[in-house]
Protein backbone atom coordinates (compact mmCIF):
# COMPACT_ATOMS: atom_id res chain seq x y z
CA UNK A 1 0.00 0.00 0.00
CA UNK A 2 1.03 3.43 -0.88
CA UNK A 3 0.46 6.55 0.62
CA UNK A 4 0.26 10.07 -0.74
CA UNK A 5 -0.54 12.92 1.70
CA UNK A 6 -1.60 16.70 1.20
CA UNK A 7 -2.33 19.56 3.41
CA UNK A 8 -5.71 20.96 2.49
CA UNK A 9 -8.83 23.18 3.32
CA UNK A 10 -8.62 26.77 5.85
CA UNK A 11 -7.62 24.69 8.94
CA UNK A 12 -4.77 22.27 7.36
CA UNK A 13 -6.24 18.78 7.12
CA UNK A 14 -4.30 15.43 6.32
CA UNK A 15 -5.97 14.47 3.75
CA UNK A 16 -4.71 10.81 2.73
CA UNK A 17 -4.39 9.00 -0.54
CA UNK A 18 -3.79 5.39 0.04
CA UNK A 19 -3.54 2.61 -2.85
CA UNK A 20 -2.62 -0.47 -3.89
CA UNK A 21 0.09 -0.49 -6.58
CA UNK A 22 -0.95 -3.80 -8.42
CA UNK A 23 -4.89 -3.27 -8.90
CA UNK A 24 -4.59 0.58 -8.78
CA UNK A 25 -7.53 1.21 -6.67
CA UNK A 26 -7.22 3.34 -3.37
CA UNK A 27 -9.34 5.66 -1.08
CA UNK A 28 -9.13 9.22 -0.47
CA UNK A 29 -9.28 9.62 3.44
CA UNK A 30 -10.15 13.49 4.73
CA UNK A 31 -11.05 15.54 1.50
CA UNK A 32 -10.89 18.59 3.59
CA UNK A 33 -11.27 20.30 0.40
CA UNK A 34 -11.27 20.53 -3.51
CA UNK A 35 -7.56 20.70 -3.97
CA UNK A 36 -6.65 20.17 -7.44
CA UNK A 37 -3.33 18.50 -6.22
CA UNK A 38 -5.59 15.21 -5.57
CA UNK A 39 -7.13 15.02 -8.92
CA UNK A 40 -3.88 15.39 -10.49
CA UNK A 41 -2.10 12.94 -8.68
CA UNK A 42 -5.03 10.79 -9.33
CA UNK A 43 -4.92 10.69 -12.98
CA UNK A 44 -0.67 10.85 -12.70
CA UNK A 45 -0.62 7.51 -10.65
CA UNK A 46 -4.04 6.09 -12.98
CA UNK A 47 -5.90 5.42 -10.17
CA UNK A 48 -9.57 4.11 -9.34
CA UNK A 49 -10.92 5.46 -5.91
CA UNK A 50 -13.23 2.79 -4.62
CA UNK A 51 -14.33 5.30 -1.68
CA UNK A 52 -14.23 8.42 -0.07
CA UNK A 53 -13.98 8.18 3.88
CA UNK A 54 -14.46 10.24 6.28
CA UNK A 55 -12.49 10.29 9.97
CA UNK A 56 -15.23 12.03 11.44
CA UNK A 57 -18.12 14.28 10.63
CA UNK A 58 -16.19 17.95 11.10
CA UNK A 59 -16.69 20.50 7.82
CA UNK A 60 -13.20 20.96 7.70
CA UNK A 61 -12.24 17.47 7.26
CA UNK A 62 -15.00 16.49 4.68
CA UNK A 63 -15.17 19.86 2.65
CA UNK A 64 -14.25 18.41 -0.61
CA UNK A 65 -16.44 15.23 -0.30
CA UNK A 66 -19.06 16.14 -2.70
CA UNK A 67 -16.86 17.59 -5.52
CA UNK A 68 -15.00 14.63 -5.69
CA UNK A 69 -18.17 11.96 -5.42
CA UNK A 70 -19.40 13.69 -8.10
CA UNK A 71 -15.74 14.10 -10.03
CA UNK A 72 -14.58 10.59 -9.29
CA UNK A 73 -17.81 8.99 -9.15
CA UNK A 74 -16.89 7.04 -5.60
CA UNK A 75 -19.37 6.91 -2.50
CA UNK A 76 -18.68 9.20 0.57
CA UNK A 77 -18.88 7.24 3.49
CA UNK A 78 -19.01 8.61 7.14
CA UNK A 79 -19.71 6.83 10.71
CA UNK A 80 -23.40 6.51 10.99
CA UNK A 81 -23.41 9.04 14.64
CA UNK A 82 -21.79 11.43 12.91
CA UNK A 83 -23.84 11.51 9.29
CA UNK A 84 -26.84 11.58 11.86
CA UNK A 85 -25.57 14.28 14.38
CA UNK A 86 -24.03 16.73 12.27
CA UNK A 87 -27.30 17.20 10.23
CA UNK A 88 -28.99 18.41 13.00
CA UNK A 89 -28.31 22.49 12.48
CA UNK A 90 -28.30 22.99 16.07
CA UNK A 91 -24.83 20.27 16.06
CA UNK A 92 -23.83 21.92 12.87
CA UNK A 93 -24.29 25.98 14.33
CA UNK A 94 -20.52 25.89 15.13
CA UNK A 95 -19.22 25.34 11.65
CA UNK A 96 -21.57 27.53 10.14
CA UNK A 97 -20.77 30.47 12.56
CA UNK A 98 -16.93 29.42 11.12
CA UNK A 99 -18.12 30.17 7.70
CA UNK A 100 -18.69 26.44 6.51
CA UNK A 101 -21.26 25.37 4.08
CA UNK A 102 -23.58 22.74 5.57
CA UNK A 103 -22.41 18.86 5.36
CA UNK A 104 -22.90 16.76 2.76
CA UNK A 105 -25.25 13.38 3.65
CA UNK A 106 -22.83 10.20 3.43
CA UNK A 107 -23.61 7.68 0.44
CA UNK A 108 -22.93 5.14 2.75
CA UNK A 109 -21.99 4.38 6.11
CA UNK A 110 -19.72 2.19 8.40
CA UNK A 111 -19.53 0.97 11.41
CA UNK A 112 -17.14 -0.48 14.46
CA UNK A 113 -14.97 -3.20 13.21
CA UNK A 114 -16.13 -3.19 9.58
CA UNK A 115 -13.45 -3.62 7.32
CA UNK A 116 -12.81 -1.73 4.13
CA UNK A 117 -11.33 -3.51 1.33
CA UNK A 118 -9.45 -2.06 -1.95
CA UNK A 119 -6.83 -4.20 -4.05
CA UNK A 120 -5.23 -6.48 -1.64
CA UNK A 121 -5.56 -3.18 1.40
CA UNK A 122 -7.98 -3.67 4.18
CA UNK A 123 -8.89 -0.81 6.05
CA UNK A 124 -10.67 -2.00 9.56
CA UNK A 125 -12.96 0.73 11.21
CA UNK A 126 -12.15 1.41 15.21
CA UNK A 127 -15.03 3.91 16.17
CA UNK A 128 -13.38 6.20 18.75
CA UNK A 129 -16.03 8.61 20.03
CA UNK A 130 -14.80 11.58 21.36
CA UNK A 131 -13.60 14.40 19.56
CA UNK A 132 -17.33 13.67 17.68
CA UNK A 133 -19.71 10.61 18.44
CA UNK A 134 -18.50 9.17 15.58
CA UNK A 135 -14.84 9.02 15.07
CA UNK A 136 -13.18 6.66 13.85
CA UNK A 137 -9.51 5.66 12.88
CA UNK A 138 -8.75 3.35 10.03
CA UNK A 139 -6.03 0.61 10.47
CA UNK A 140 -4.50 -1.23 7.95
CA UNK A 141 -3.00 -4.22 9.68
CA UNK A 142 -0.32 -5.83 7.06
CA UNK A 143 1.42 -2.46 6.27
CA UNK A 144 0.99 -1.45 10.19
CA UNK A 145 -0.72 1.85 9.68
CA UNK A 146 -3.34 3.88 11.38
CA UNK A 147 -5.13 7.24 10.00
CA UNK A 148 -6.09 8.82 13.46
CA UNK A 149 -8.08 11.65 12.11
CA UNK A 150 -8.24 14.22 14.83
CA UNK A 151 -8.48 11.57 17.46
CA UNK A 152 -5.08 11.42 18.07
CA UNK A 153 -1.71 13.56 16.85
CA UNK A 154 1.74 13.41 17.44
CA UNK A 155 1.76 14.10 21.34
CA UNK A 156 -1.01 15.77 21.55
CA UNK A 157 -4.90 14.70 20.92
CA UNK A 158 -8.01 16.43 19.30
CA UNK A 159 -9.99 18.56 20.84
CA UNK A 160 -13.19 17.54 22.90
CA UNK A 161 -14.95 20.76 23.28
CA UNK A 162 -16.81 21.17 20.01
CA UNK A 163 -20.82 20.00 19.80
CA UNK A 164 -21.12 16.16 20.71
CA UNK A 165 -16.93 15.97 21.97
CA UNK A 166 -15.98 14.26 25.26
CA UNK A 167 -12.61 14.12 26.79
CA UNK A 168 -13.28 11.54 29.37
CA UNK A 169 -14.70 9.46 26.28
CA UNK A 170 -11.85 10.55 23.96
CA UNK A 171 -9.53 9.20 26.40
CA UNK A 172 -10.86 5.85 26.82
CA UNK A 173 -10.90 5.33 22.97
CA UNK A 174 -7.04 6.18 22.74
CA UNK A 175 -6.04 4.18 25.88
CA UNK A 176 -8.38 1.12 24.97
CA UNK A 177 -8.73 0.93 21.32
CA UNK A 178 -5.20 2.26 20.03
CA UNK A 179 -2.73 1.68 22.15
CA UNK A 180 -3.35 -1.81 22.39
CA UNK A 181 -2.34 -1.62 18.60
CA UNK A 182 1.51 -3.20 18.22
CA UNK A 183 4.47 -0.08 19.48
CA UNK A 184 5.47 -0.36 16.05
CA UNK A 185 2.01 0.95 14.35
CA UNK A 186 2.92 4.28 12.50
CA UNK A 187 0.15 6.87 13.01
CA UNK A 188 -1.09 9.33 10.50
CA UNK A 189 -2.69 12.35 11.53
CA UNK A 190 -5.99 14.55 10.84
CA UNK A 191 -3.96 17.74 11.64
CA UNK A 192 0.52 18.21 11.42
CA UNK A 193 0.41 19.53 14.72
CA UNK A 194 3.26 17.74 16.28
CA UNK A 195 6.89 18.01 16.32
CA UNK A 196 7.25 15.24 13.04
CA UNK A 197 4.66 14.36 10.43
CA UNK A 198 4.30 10.72 11.24
CA UNK A 199 4.11 8.82 14.93
CA UNK A 200 3.90 5.18 15.97
CA UNK A 201 2.26 3.82 19.07
CA UNK A 202 4.87 3.42 21.11
CA UNK A 203 6.13 7.06 20.54
CA UNK A 204 2.60 7.90 21.58
CA UNK A 205 3.01 5.90 24.87
CA UNK A 206 5.84 7.41 26.29
CA UNK A 207 5.67 10.96 24.73
CA UNK A 208 2.35 12.00 24.80
CA UNK A 209 1.50 14.05 27.98
CA UNK A 210 -2.22 13.63 27.65
CA UNK A 211 -2.00 9.70 27.45
CA UNK A 212 1.10 9.55 30.70
CA UNK A 213 -0.95 12.34 32.65
CA UNK A 214 -0.99 12.14 36.33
Amino acid sequence: MKIETFIVGPLQVCCYLLYDENTREGVVIDPGDSDPRIIKSLSELNLKIKYILGTHGHPDHILGASFLRETLKAPFLLHKEDDKFFQDPENFFTFKVWGFPENPRADGIFEDGEILSFGDCNLKVIHTPGHSPGSVCFYEEKRGVLFSGDTLFVEAIGRADLPGGSYKLMMKSIKEKLLILPDETEVYPGHDYGPRPVSTIGHEKRFNPFINEG
